[in-house]
């Protein structure tokens, strides 16, 4: 337990710094896409309030429009040193924007409410994290075992949750994407890419899997005696979990056919009712 816990301190995601030339390039041509307010969105708790999913928080015009803008704008690579210098293995592509209107959009579309009755340490969630970052994933990429850190924004601001928006489905929407509005590649299923939670270094107890038609399935694992839980992330799905020392060990797996792309920020937390970005 002692290894454990000491590499849990060291396979933490460092990958939120952006710079202002990264800031200049995306700002500078972005045009993101308008948004639905969400209304009658369902979870669906896979780990109580510590990790659950919500269908169709983007829609798939809204999502396919968040592709067009992000590879309009472009992707750079991002790799990692591995876990022999204490950085989890990392190969994906990489754009990063600082923009707090996004972030409000996104937050005021939908997201508060399903945070209104969620507190840590007393503190309640008021925006997301103005640091939005778009993952690109090609065949053969993957992002290792790691701990996502909690980030310290100033003013009694701190991030809690890691919130992920898959821009791109599996199999089950084989033939449902616009191919006029994504390269040829990024228009086929998507297959591998899963995201799986570990309870520990050896016991999985959450799979974001690709399977036709199931939402989700539960199976109780005899030999943990813990329960194995796949989800079928669709296009536009959202996938928050808590993260800091809280978080569940994760890794998003190999990507074996397509582009898997991914919206990421954090929801931030705060003693007053309201995040001024």
């Amino acid at each position: 337990m002692a290894e454990a816990g000491t590499r849990k301190r060291k396979l933490v995601d460092r990958s939120r710094t952006i710079t202002s030339a990264d800031n200049k390039k995306a700002t500078a041509v972005a045009k993101w896409p308008s948004l639905k307010p969400k209304l009658g969105l369902h979870i669906t708790r896979l780990q109580d309030n510590d990790l659950f999913t919500v269908q169709n928080f983007f829609t798939s015009a809204e999502s396919k429009a968040f592709i067009k803008t992000a590879e309009s704008i472009g992707f750079e690579h991002q790799g990692s040193l591995g876990p022999t210098k204490g950085e989890a293995y990392r190969d994906n592509d990489r754009l990063s924007v600082y923009d707090p209107k996004l972030a409000d959009t996104i937050w005021q579309s939908g997201l508060s409410l399903l945070f209104s009755d969620i507190k840590i340490r007393g503190k309640v969630a008021v925006g997301l994290n103005p640091n939005i970052r778009f993952y690109r994933y090609k065949v053969g990429q993957r992002f290792g075992r790691h701990f996502d850190g909690s980030v310290d924004l100033g003013e009694g601001k701190r991030t809690h949750y890691t919130l992920l928006i898959y821009l791109i489905g599996g199999p089950e929407t084989e033939g449902k994407s616009d191919s006029s509005n994504l390269k040829d590649s990024a228009s086929e299923p998507l297959v591998g890419g899963e995201t799986v939670f570990y309870d520990s270094w050896n016991e999985i107890v959450a799979e974001a899997n690709f399977f036709p038609f199931i939402s989700y399935r539960i199976r109780y694992m005899a030999r943990y005696g813990i329960p194995f839980i796949y989800v079928a992330p669709a296009e536009g799905m959202a996938l928050l979990h808590i993260h800091g020392d809280k978080c569940m060990l994760h890794e998003a797996r190999n990507v074996s056919k397509g582009i898997k792309y991914v919206f990421r920020s954090d929801v931030v937390f705060a003693c007053g009712p309201k995040f001024s970005n």
